[in-house]
């Protein structure tokens, strides 16, 4: 394995999580990507391996635990910066992955927003992008709801949004099922107003909680 140290990036959408990025990456140590398969992944192979008869029939615990575990540092292995901080907003549900497969403790950063700028935000984006049937110009969330027979409005937007099956509600549930785990020391959260307001206090304790020495300034 490599000697790479791994944080991770969870939160809600539209809440500067983009932005933060930017921002790391200005610290010549660090790497902060886009959303990354990495979890989605270990949770395809786990899951395999726990439904698959000629696993249960020569099982090798060990191994299994060792392939899951090498996943992330095979996807980050082009990188060559020590810190690396993988994007996915189930982390925060997630967190036995993050210390059983990978064995570090986890430290999640948690942007977040108020939910009605970032319903605003949402729904500024979709009316820049129409849904248009059979052209390539879509959003995803109008999609949903006409292939669920529910009339496009931004009433009914939001509320797809919002709910069990939209980014933003299931956004919200990896964070709550983080808490009621009992991992909220493991989360950092980072309002985004505080981001783009008080960019250097926001970013001091962010690298208080990595633990990490802060280098250069911050700017959004």
């Amino acid at each position: 394995m490599s000697d790479k140290t791994f944080y991770f990036m969870a939160g809600l959408p539209r809440s500067g999580s983009t932005v933060l990025s930017v921002i790391l990456n200005q610290n010549p140590r660090f790497y902060s990507g886009p959303s990354s398969p990495v979890l989605s992944t270990m949770y395809a192979v786990e899951n395999h391996l726990a439904n698959d008869e000629l696993f249960h029939g020569y099982p090798k615990p060990e191994q299994a635990k060792n392939i899951i575990s090498s996943i992330i540092h095979q996807f980050y292995g082009d990188v060559q910066k020590p810190v690396i901080i993988d994007k996915n907003r189930a982390w925060t549900a997630r967190v036995p992955y993050i210390e059983g497969y990978i064995g570090q403790q986890a430290k999640i950063i948690c942007p977040v927003r108020d939910i009605d700028e970032i319903l605003t935000s949402m729904i500024m984006m979709i009316r820049g992008n129409p849904y248009q049937e059979g052209q390539g110009r879509i959003n995803f969330i109008d999609e949903q709801l006409v292939k669920l027979n529910i009339p496009i409005s931004d009433d009914n937007r939001c509320e797809y949004i919002a709910g069990p099956q939209g980014i933003l509600g299931q956004s919200i549930n990896a964070v709550i099922e983080g808490f009621n785990q009992g991992y909220r020391d493991r989360i950092h959260f980072v309002e985004y107003q505080d981001l783009v307001n008080r960019p250097e206090e926001t970013l001091l304790k962010l690298y208080e909680f990595l633990d990490e020495e802060q280098i250069g300034r911050a700017h959004v």
